[in-house]
């Protein structure tokens, strides 16, 4: 399950609806920082029967359903969206390390 485009259906369907996340989440009795969590593709753990609830309140249904290999190009674009990932995190966990004495 990717949560990320799981998250960006989600939110589509809530804006498509007219809601904020304030206003779905009260709806729903739960949190808004657990529906942005959710949008954001960042959530730790959340039950089935909340995605279940969430999937209804916006007209949507979850669908389960054995998983195709990737192609080639897809395959291909998802190695360069994580490489790419990982130069940023590098080049932005260098940019914040401090020179030692040494090196000035």
């Amino acid at each position: 399950m990717n949560l990320t485009e799981t998250g960006e259906i989600l939110r589509s369907a809530r804006r498509t609806a007219g809601l904020t996340q304030a206003e779905l989440a009260r709806r729903l009795a739960m949190s808004r920082a657990t529906l942005s969590q959710l949008e954001n593709g960042v959530i730790g753990d959340l039950g089935i029967r909340k995605v279940a609830l969430i999937c209804d309140r916006l007209g949507l249904e979850i669908l389960v359903r054995p998983r195709r290999a990737l192609t080639l190009q897809e395959a291909y674009s998802r190695n360069r969206e994580e490489r790419q990932a990982a130069f940023q995190e590098t080049d932005s966990l260098l940019a914040n390390l401090k020179p030692s004495p040494s090196d000035v």
